[in-house]
C-alpha cells in the first residue's frame, strides 16, 4: 500500500525521488521512450538508466537507435539457448545489487512480464517505491505489485487508435474538458468506473463528506495502481472531476499559510 510520503511525492511537481530505471528490452517498446522518461520525471530523477537484452539480435535494432540519446546503459545478454531468458535473471540480480547500495528511493521497472512480480514485491518490502510501466497485456499480478503502474499505450507518440483491451467498469463516458496531445490520444477512452471512484471518494473523505483532491487521488492509486485519468480521456484527475458535475461537487479553498488554492470535492 502506498505511503503518505509516496502520495506527497507523486502529487508534487518537484522531482524528489532518486530512481533506478531498469528496462527489459524483450518486453518493452522503444517507441515509447520519450514519453516514458517524461513520465518518470514526474516522479523523480532517473539516476541509473539500464536496459537488458540481446542487442545483437535484429529485434533490438530499434533500441540501439535511442540508447545514446537517452543515456541508457545497455547490458548485453546473449541468448545461449532457446526458451531460456537470462535477461530476467540479470535484471533481477542488478536490481538487488542496487537495492543494497541504499542510494535509491525507488525503482522503475519497464516490462510487461509477470516474472518481475516477485522483484517488485521484494523492493516494496524494503520500503522503496516501485513504479511499473508496461503494455495492456501486463498481468494484473505485476501491476498490483507496484505502487503505481502506467500503461505505455498512453505514452505512444502515435495518433493511431487501437483497443485498450482492459477490463471495463460500469459507469458513463464523457468528452474530455481539454484537448489531449497526440500521445494522449493514442488510445481510446475506457468506460468511466463510476462505482469504484465514488466508493474511493467515500473512503477518503472527512466526516463532512469532503476530500482533498490529492488525498483522493492517492487513495485511488492505493486501490488500483494502474488507475490513470488519461485512460478515460482526461489529462489530469482534476479535469476528470470537473467534467462530471453530475457526480461531484467541487470547491476551491485557500491553502493554510499559502496564497494558493486547493481543490476539494464530494459526491453529489
Amino acid at each position: 500500500m502506498a505511503t503518505p510520503r509516496l502520495a506527497a511525492k507523486i502529487e508534487s511537481e518537484e522531482p524528489a525521488l532518486r530512481l533506478a530505471v531498469l528496462i527489459d528490452a524483450d518486453n518493452a517498446q522503444a517507441a515509447v521512450i520519450e514519453g516514458l522518461f517524461a513520465e518518470i520525471a514526474r516522479f523523480g530523477v532517473a539516476t541509473v538508466r539500464r536496459i537488458y537484452g540481446d542487442f545483437t539480435a535484429p529485434t533490438s535494432s530499434s533500441w540501439k537507435k535511442v540508447l545514446q540519446r537517452y543515456a541508457i546503459k545497455p547490458v548485453q545478454q546473449f541468448a545461449y539457448t532457446t526458451g531460456k531468458n537470462s535477461t530476467d535473471s540479470t535484471l533481477i540480480i542488478d536490481a538487488m545489487d542496487l537495492l543494497y547500495t541504499r542510494k535509491f528511493d525507488g525503482f522503475c521497472l519497464i516490462t510487461s512480464d509477470s516474472d518481475f512480480t516477485g522483484l517488485a514485491m521484494r523492493l516494496r518490502e524494503e520500503g522503496l517505491t516501485v513504479f511499473g510501466f508496461g503494455e495492456k497485456k501486463t498481468p494484473e499480478a505485476f501491476r498490483n505489485a507496484c505502487h503505481k503502474f502506467v500503461f505505455t499505450e498512453i505514452l505512444r507518440p502515435s495518433t493511431a487508435a487501437e483497443p485498450v483491451g482492459l477490463p471495463q467498469k460500469s459507469g458513463s463516458e464523457q468528452k474530455p474538458v481539454s484537448p489531449l496531445t497526440p500521445a494522449e490520444l493514442a488510445e481510446p477512452k475506457l468506460k468511466f468506473p463510476k462505482n469504484f471512484v465514488l466508493s474511493a471518494l467515500e473512503q477518503s473523505s472527512d466526516d463532512s463528506g469532503w476530500a482533498h483532491l490529492g488525498a483522493f487521488g492517492s487513495y485511488l492509486t492505493k486501490l488500483e495502481p494502474d488507475f490513470d485519468a488519461r485512460l478515460y480521456g482526461y489529462k489530469k484527475l482534476s479535469d476528470l472531476i470537473k467534467a462530471k458535475p453530475d457526480l461531484f461537487v467541487i470547491e476551491e479553498r485557500q491553502a493554510p499559510g499559502s496564497n494558493q488554492k486547493v481543490l476539494y470535492l464530494r459526491a453529489k
